[in-house]
């Protein structure tokens, strides 16, 4: 799965969404145009007692006409206000991210706590998932209600998202069949489906609402709740009555188009989010044990919840009955998605048990225990651009190894609101021990003393961590920072900046690390609006470029010789602009000059993002061993350009010094 070609994709299906909206928009003008006219024609007053329409200059008779440019640019601007106000009110509730798409169909935030085993092994798995991808820990829900087997992922960004799964899903799926199921959902996590998804959302709410307001006022005046006096009362009432019925007509001509736009959109989507899971997990029967138990159970996939129609394309099945013969369904029949992965599939599904023994699932299986690591090969440029985006069932045995040397005091701290800054503060602390007690009276100074009496509990376990375990419990405590109050997370960014500072020097690797947290706690708390990028050739980004190389170069060693000799070996991969990098030695640039840098090539394009990227692994692989602390630092650099890196293990070259 190439990442910067799903992105793409993704971008393609936006302006085909566009288009075809365009169209049910226009269909809707339409049909409201010829309402209008024809209600304009049986109005009260508009004609003679000969039937025809009377000239209002004269009295005098006319001929009928059809065509009133007056009235159909009323028409037109009414329905362009109505349809685009709704969409916008729409989106404004959802653009607050995942989390809020959960709460919306009752989704309960399952608690970092929780002793629940099923709700556990659901944490396990998203959380390995996380770390083995290389983004954010999403926010995890359940709904309760929903006895039927689904999940859906959401969100704007991979910052914000959510996993949400049915109390059907957690009791009655195995943990591998539920790996396969978030593993489809991580899929649309990577692939950018999820912002698609709240645009579709958005715009098929903004169509449906002008049927909304005539159903509104069709049962008001079915409650008898309008009056209208005078004589022409029952002409008026007769009026409100067609205009009601008018407005839901038309409503359900746009809306029929716009459930043949959800289904269009998503339908494809499915497969190669079926296909994805299956690479994650390596494990066919996972993701096609579940589709099976879908078809086996009475069920299904169906969602009660009255918000299901609007966001069926969110979830990992059809989430309720689709009419018109299936072309308003949101997912390819069970069947077909089974055979697309298992080409021998019978046509005979599985009938789910009442509820699954995880008690006595193995240990390893359900997630409670690390299974060994398989390494993985030597790291070559272009294997570590083309993981991007994606990750392999050795990521996720790596990721599952990693998590299981992180001591169960430190994995609750970091799913704590309460102790999740205690737990950031002491992963900042120097093993000077001098330098550590003045770091140590700054977090009482800046924060609390019940803080300070964390992080001072907390300091042997991190002390023993290995290092390559901080970054992704680092990753874990972003679920817990999403929910602080602005007020506490200010408190924590001020005594997390004194922290770094307190030896007046901030290493590459401080800086980085920091950036890639509060990156995430900011989109997670006010996910980016608009994902287009900015720039689309190299000729505006040549000093940044030149910047991030020097940076990666540093990391090299100290002789000033290998440093460009690594510079040299990523600039040689962008011919475009090679001529024009000049490295740059440390102390001619600062921590503020590569924080601009990296925010501006942020909103690169996807290829040029790809192209830097590859150029900065060679850079850091140019002496043919790549260090776990250079192989940190791309994926430090990898984050901050909005690319998911999964781990890197790299290996020596037998063959290179």
């Amino acid at each position: 799965m190439d990442f910067f070609e799903a992105q793409a994709r993704a971008k393609k299906r936006t302006h085909r969404l566009v288009f075809l909206f365009a169209l049910a928009v226009l269909g809707t003008i339409l049909a409201g145009y010829a309402a209008a006219i024809l209600l304009l024609h049986q109005a009260p007053g508009r004609t003679a007692r000969s039937g025809r329409p009377l000239n209002p200059a004269d009295g005098g008779p006319v001929a009928t006409t059809y065509w009133d440019p007056n009235v159909f640019a009323g028409v037109t601007v009414g329905t362009v206000l109505v349809v685009g106000l709704a969409s916008l009110f729409k989106w404004s509730q959802l653009r607050a991210g995942g989390s809020a798409v959960a709460e919306m169909v009752g989704g309960r935030p399952v608690d970092p706590k929780t002793r629940n085993l099923r709700e556990r092994r659901l944490l396990n798995v998203v959380e390995e998932m996380s770390i083995a991808a290389g983004i954010p820990v999403p926010a995890v829900y359940v709904l309760d209600e929903e006895p039927g087997l689904n999940a859906f992922a959401a969100g704007l960004t991979t910052s914000d998202a959510a996993v949400t799964v049915t109390r059907g899903t957690l009791d009655k799926l195995t943990r591998d069949e539920l790996q396969g199921v978030i593993g489809h959902e991580f899929s649309h996590i990577l692939n950018g489906d999820m912002r698609l998804n709240v645009r579709i959302t958005a715009i098929v709410f903004g169509i449906l609402l002008i049927g909304l307001l005539g159903r509104g006022l069709l049962s008001t005046l079915g409650r008898g709740r309008v009056r209208v006096g005078g004589d022409r009362k029952g002409g008026g009432l007769a009026l409100l009555l067609a205009i009601g019925l008018a407005l839901m007509l038309i409503g359900y001509v746009g809306y029929f188009f716009g459930r043949l736009i959800q289904a269009a959109v998503s339908r494809q989507r499915e497969f190669l989010a079926d296909a994805a899971a299956v690479q994650f997990t390596r494990n066919p029967a996972g993701i096609t044990g579940a589709l099976k138990k879908i078809g086996g159970y009475a069920l299904g996939g169906n969602i009660v919840n009255g918000h299901a129609t609007e966001l069926g394309h969110f979830f990992f099945a059809q989430a309720y009955l689709s009419g018109f013969g299936g072309w308003w369904a949101t997912h390819p029949p069970l069947d077909e998605r089974i055979r697309a992965i298992d080409a021998n599939f019978d046509g005979h599904f599985t009938e789910p048990p009442e509820i699954v023994d995880v008690e006595h699932e193995s240990f390893v299986s359900a997630g409670l225990a690390p299974r060994p690591a398989a390494p993985l090969g030597p790291l070559g440029p272009a294997a570590a651009i083309a993981a991007i985006g994606s990750f392999t069932p050795q990521h996720v045995d790596y990721a599952q190894t990693l998590l299981g040397k992180v001591p169960p005091r430190l994995r609750e701290a970091a799913r704590s609101p309460g102790e999740a800054p205690a737990l950031i503060y002491t992963l900042l602390l120097d093993a000077e021990p001098g330098l550590r007690e003045r770091q140590l009276g700054l977090i009482g100074s800046l924060d609390s003393g019940l803080t300070l009496q964390a992080s001072r509990e907390l300091l042997p376990a991190v002390a023993r961590l290995p290092a390559e375990i901080r970054l992704p419990l680092l990753n874990l405590t972003l679920p817990a920072l999403r929910t602080l109050p602005e007020e506490v997370v200010a408190r924590l960014t001020k005594t997390t900046d004194a922290l770094i500072m307190a030896d007046n020097t901030v290493s590459v690797f401080e800086f980085m690390t920091q950036k890639a947290l509060w990156r995430h706690v900011s989109l997670a708390r006010h996910p980016r609006q608009s994902d287009q990028p900015r720039f689309f050739d190299w000729v505006a980004l040549v000093p940044e470029t030149a910047l991030v190389l020097s940076v990666l170069a540093a990391a090299a060693g100290d002789a000033r010789a290998k440093q460009v000799a690594a510079f040299s070996a990523g600039a040689g991969q962008l011919p475009q602009i090679g001529g024009e990098l000049h490295f740059k030695p440390a102390e001619s640039w600062g921590f503020a000059e590569l924080d601009a840098a990296l925010a501006k090539l942020e909103t690169a394009s996807g290829p040029l993002k790809q192209q830097l990227l590859f150029a900065a692994a060679h850079v850091i692989s140019q002496d043919g061993v790549v260090q776990p602390a250079e192989a940190e630092l791309l994926r430090a650099m990898s984050d901050a350009l909005g690319c998911p890196m999964p781990p890197l293990i790299a290996q020596p070259n037998p063959t290179r010094p």
